[in-house]
């Protein structure tokens, strides 16, 4: 990964224009190719960001200062330089990965297990299946044939969809199993997050913990 600090200005050029006036920003240029603008607020969020498959071009001569990010579509990320206050690179190797806790894991397990639960005629590709960015939780295939991405969550809020996403980009370039959609699954949704994945074309599931662990719901039934 590589950290740049500088005074600088950010346009973007693509389905629409933006620009960020001059100011001092953190510059991100991860191993996987994307480039995110932050400021020292928003959390984790960027003010502006490019993301894998992208190529990024530090100009030269009369462009010197200029860096141009493009991605597969031809949308531009041009940020011009002022003063670059730090320039550092760092290695961090493969993520490991967000350890889950009980129930997410446990969810995993169940869901796997009892993978028709997402639709008559799914089969079990293999549980944490890997990739470059981290382990998808679960791939399969629908009745279909098509390969299905899922990412299971205890809570389901707008970061995990944007790490589904994320995994669908990634296995989207694999010709073995493109096409590939994705299932956000889990025992709640947030709405903005079943927003999110709708607006991604990513279908969301409610898991039933009790349901997939096979205990019957204790209310008087008449049938």
């Amino acid at each position: 990964m590589r950290l740049v600090i500088a005074r600088c200005s950010v346009d973007y050029a693509g389905r629409l224009t933006a620009h960020l006036p001059s100011a001092p920003r953190l510059i991100l240029i991860k191993a996987d190719g994307s480039v995110s603008i932050h400021a020292d607020d928003r959390a984790y969020k960027p003010l502006n960001w490019m993301s894998p498959p992208c190529t990024l071009k530090e100009g030269t001569g009369d462009q010197e200062g200029v860096w141009t990010v493009v991605n597969k579509a031809g949308e531009k990320l041009i940020i011009t330089m002022e003063e670059i206050l730090h320039d550092s690179t760092h290695e961090l190797g493969v993520d490991p990965g967000l350890i889950k806790d009980g129930v997410e894991a446990h969810l995993q397990e169940l869901l796997a297990d009892r993978i028709e639960t997402l639709g008559e005629g799914y089969t079990l590709i293999r549980r944490e299946y890997m990739t470059a960015i981290g382990p998808v939780d679960i791939l399969c295939r629908d009745a279909e044939g098509q390969t299905v991405a899922v990412e299971i969550k205890r809570r389901g809020e707008i970061d995990g969809v944007e790490q589904l996403t994320r995994y669908l980009e990634l296995l989207n370039r694999d010709p073995h199993l493109a096409p590939v959609r994705g299932i956000f699954a889990a025992q709640e949704i947030k709405p903005q997050a079943r927003v999110l994945a709708t607006d991604r074309g990513i279908s969301c599931q409610i898991l039933d913990y009790d349901a997939l662990r096979g205990i019957e719901d204790d209310k008087l039934r008449l049938f």
